[in-house]
């Protein structure tokens, strides 16, 4: 089958034929360090590190771009607090804090939430100050060709003219007379409010650090110049995708798309976007206290379970959060894990090193999982096949087929491993190899159990059960013989 991944900008699936035979180039939007990360941030840094795997598996070799934005009007605003009475609404924050320590801290905060879940470090991560001269590059030549004008009151801003441009509106298929007006400057300075700025004139009481020299005057640049001005450095006038999350579309990426087609670039050949995560069915909002943070997910449940939680829908998909949501996610990798640490024991594999890419994962990858990541990423029916593939294992494990349950272990270590879930440091790998020590020694007890009872020995075998139940194992005898578990605190 052929990829296949739902465009934004033609609102339909379409077959993925990579502008360069052999490779792929991804940009997708990162972090405004203004803050600790949320929940959307991670989910969309998955599902891009989910797409980037399976690029990957399917031979293509990826570069991957996920920009930093370190200045923004946003980060200012939340360092001045840092210097007045509302630095103690932030418990995180430092007091007497610059905007450029704030962004980095919390810069940092975002690289250790992605390393913890397993999202793959990108080829590169640029950020916005280290750019300067590439978007003072880039407004000129939007002013060249009529798109772009200084501020009309001497703030020593300069816009975009969207009416300059006829396709404005067309990635979120709006009519530009039913927008509002952008909010990101005074509008005195526009000839239309919607007009959004690309750079932004410095004014008296802010941070002389954050203001760079520009040929329109001192200033710092507009939010969406910023992605525009990086993806083309890296990745050339014309790539393959650019993504980020739904809440992006308008108007950071209806921005980024005609600014930059304006100035003459194809850009993005495919626009991919995420969708939200919501608290039982409503959107998380700090102001009505349904918030639920990477932190504290990972206080509840293991990097594995979390992130197993955080990719399990469709990535265009609402993801809807509920108290019990890591509780089914953790009983669905428990039986993941418990079949590998079972096979594992029986094989001879060590669960600990599952295989890669080019070790047999192609052969070992059944095609009903790669037919539905080559449609549109579809990870739920691929996890449908994964879960099947335990089930089967399990069946063959009772059955005493290591032929098949050797089939099944490889299949499954294949699947894990391109969805990132063997990616993720954890104990659980540990535990695993313990597990399987637990389950050799465990059997063996149960094998003496068994003839303990075929030989009417029920002393001994009484014995045996009392001894395993004193160690936790709790061990039920059903048609086909004894199975046994761990009793649960």
């Amino acid at each position: 089958m052929t990829l296949r991944f739902y465009d934004t900008a033609s609102a339909e699936v379409r077959d993925f034929v990579p502008l360069e035979q052999g490779k792929a180039s991804v940009y997708y939007c990162g972090a405004t360090v203004q803050g600790m990360p949320h929940v959307g941030h991670v989910r969309s840094a998955i599902a891009f590190d989910q797409l980037t795997r399976w690029l990957e598996f399917r031979g293509l070799r990826v570069t991957v771009v996920r920009n930093v934005t370190d200045i923004d009007d946003k980060i200012l605003a939340k360092s001045e607090q840092s210097f007045g009475p509302e630095w103690a609404a932030e418990p995180t924050a430092r007091k007497d804090e610059e905007w450029w320590a704030l962004a980095y801290r919390y810069e940092q905060e975002f690289e250790n939430a992605y390393e913890s879940l397993g999202v793959q470090r990108p080829t590169y991560e640029p950020r916005a100050t280290g750019h300067i001269p590439e978007m003072h590059a880039l407004i000129q030549r939007l002013i060249d060709r009529g798109h772009a004008y200084p501020a009309l009151d001497d703030s020593g801003d300069v816009y975009f003219d969207v009416r300059s441009w006829s396709k404005y509106g067309s990635l979120t298929r709006q009519n530009i007379d039913d927008m509002q007006g952008a909010p990101d400057a005074d509008p005195r300075g526009k000839r239309d409010p919607r007009d959004f700025a690309l750079w932004k004139g410095y004014k008296d009481g802010e941070p002389v650090t954050a203001k760079w020299e520009s040929p329109w005057g001192a200033g710092r640049p507009g939010w969406h110049l910023e992605c525009s001005a990086m993806v083309t450095k890296y990745l050339g006038t014309r790539f393959d995708i650019h993504g980020g999350g739904l809440d992006l579309r308008f108007p950071h990426h209806e921005n980024e798309m005609a600014q930059s087609q304006a100035a003459g670039d194809e850009f993005a050949n495919f626009w991919m976007h995420n969708g939200m995560v919501t608290y039982e069915g409503e959107k998380m909002s700090k102001s009505i206290g349904n918030t639920v943070s990477p932190a504290e997910m990972l206080e509840l449940a293991s990097p594995r379970v979390v992130r197993y939680y955080l990719g399990q829908a469709h990535y265009r998909s609402v993801l809807d959060y509920r108290p019990t949501s890591l509780q089914e996610a953790a009983a669905a990798v428990e039986r993941i894990d418990g079949f590998i640490a079972k096979a594992a024991a029986k094989v001879g594999q060590q669960v600990s090193e599952p295989t890669s890419y080019a070790e047999g994962a192609q052969a070992a990858m059944p095609a009903a999982f790669v037919a539905a990541m080559d449609d549109d990423l579809n990870v739920p029916q691929a996890l449908g096949v994964l879960h099947e593939t335990v089930r089967a294992g399990n069946t063959a494990l009772a059955a005493g087929d290591l032929g098949a349950v050797k089939d099944a272990l490889s299949s499954v270590h294949a699947m894990t491993t391109v969805l990132g879930l063997d990616s993720v440091k954890r104990p659980e790998a540990v535990q695993s190899r313990e597990h399987a020590a637990l389950e050799i020694l465990v059997e063996a007890q149960l094998e003496a159990r068994a003839a303990a009872r075929a030989n009417k020995d029920w002393a001994a075998s009484d014995a045996i059960r009392d001894t395993l139940a004193a160690a936790g194992v709790v061990v039920e005898d059903g048609a086909e013989g004894a199975t046994w578990s761990l009793k649960r605190d």
